[in-house]
């Protein structure tokens, strides 16, 4: 009995069913139990606001600020950074007398010194402080005979400071990962030396075109392996 009283009243065919708005015709209104959009949401309708934790918005404006455009350059055509081409425009609007763009560049350009001014002037102190402190560390150890202890990475030695023009760089690896991967190239470069020499040995006694060529084809990747090592000592100060 319940469920006939949940049951809509069907209506009659021979009763009066006034048409207006609100009041669509009795064959065109939805089906008791049945979806009036069967198909569900279109594809893409889906709100597109990001979660909380993105910030779309930041990454469109990157991704337009580095997509590469092609601009005018003289004769030429040069493909550029959208951010590099509208820097481009305001330096060249402001060479031509606009005061405005004029203002614009000139406090941009201040701003840029004056932020790169700071952070060399950290990078200095810093460098200078940890250059002491691990020196004192490695004299102490010195001092004290602990020969147990890993030398820091980077080295002391390898930090560099010129207080002529108040810079700071580093001759050396910068991680253990660079430190351990350059001793393995030091570690083996007597034996590509060695192989190098025995190679150049064996072409001068061989007379076989064949093997000749064979020869000459590892002598050429032994060279390159040393000229490899021998940047990286250069670059490292080693």
């Amino acid at each position: 009995m319940s469920g006939e009283k949940n049951k809509l009243p069907v209506q009659k065919p021979d009763v009066a069913y006034e048409v207006g708005y609100g009041k669509p015709p009795a064959v065109t209104r939805f089906k008791p139990g049945r979806s009036g959009n069967p198909r569900g949401r279109p594809k893409g309708a889906k709100s597109k606001r990001p979660k909380l934790n993105e910030e779309r918005l930041k990454g469109i404006i990157l991704d337009e600020a580095y997509r590469d455009i092609t601009v005018r350059d003289g004769a030429r055509n040069v493909t550029i950074p959208m951010a590099q081409a509208v820097i481009r425009s305001l330096a060249v609007n402001a060479a031509k007398g606009h005061h405005r763009a004029q203002r614009l560049f000139a406090e941009m350009l201040s701003t840029t010194e004056r932020q790169n001014k700071q952070l060399a002037d950290e990078w200095l102190s810093t460098a200078m402080d940890y250059k002491i402190e691990w020196d004192q560390e490695l004299e102490r150890r010195k001092r004290l005979g602990i020969t147990d202890l890993p030398d820091p990475v980077p080295h002391p030695d390898h930090v560099k400071i010129d207080l002529n023009t108040g810079e700071a760089r580093v001759e050396g690896p910068w991680t253990r990962e660079e430190k351990a991967e350059l001793d393995m190239w030091l570690a083996k470069r007597d034996e590509w030396e060695l192989a190098l020499a025995e190679l150049h040995e064996d072409l001068r006694s061989e007379e076989s075109e064949g093997i000749r060529e064979i020869i000459c084809g590892d002598i050429k990747h032994a060279e390159r392996i040393l000229s490899i090592i021998g940047q990286l000592t250069e670059k490292f100060g080693r």
